[in-house]
């Protein structure tokens, strides 16, 4: 959980801390910037406005949703969705040091390309951290109802780290 100003953050952990906490405020609370590449916010909106995550989305007016495509490297293309090599080379072309991604081979390369990672549950365990008033049991409960897969290994780091682990 890279204590960070500014992260680029990925389609998955948009819609995880939405399942989480009904809304992404929380990005607003723990980043000076939060930026979401073109092709993430294409990802959200293909649904349309009864996908889920779309509303909440659209009224964080306050992430700076980037307005044109990118010319993203094959290499990342080769190995990634294009929301995930967007926000890495977003990130890569503005150095910013921080990517929030929840996908492995999209943390992996992310890494690999020199960048710190973090991911829905490294946002919410900071925020717990920094005494926001986070269940993270019932967190992770929504999440999971809402599909959101998330491995029990997973699951018992961060209960752990948020100090509610039986």
């Amino acid at each position: 959980m890279p204590k960070t100003e500014i992260i680029v953050i990925n389609t998955g952990p948009i819609i995880a801390l939405v399942a989480a906490l009904g809304d992404l405020t929380i990005l607003q609370s723990l980043y000076k910037q939060v930026l979401v590449p073109y092709e993430v916010c294409q990802e959200i909106l293909v649904g349309g406005s009864s996908s889920f995550a779309v509303t909440e989305f659209a009224a964080a007016t306050w992430l700076q949703k980037q307005q044109t495509a990118l010319n993203i490297s094959s290499l990342l293309l080769n190995v990634l969705d294009k929301g995930e090599a967007a926000v890495i080379q977003l990130a890569m072309n503005e150095n910013i040091p921080t990517v929030c991604i929840d996908e492995v081979a999209g943390r992996r390369i992310a890494r690999l390309s020199g960048l710190s990672v973090t991911g829905s549950i490294g946002i919410l365990l900071r925020a717990k951290q920094e005494g926001y008033p986070i269940s993270m049991q019932q967190a992770i409960s929504q999440m999971l109802n809402r599909g959101i897969r998330l491995s029990s290994a997973v699951i018992n780091f961060a209960l752990e780290q948020a100090l509610e682990s039986d």
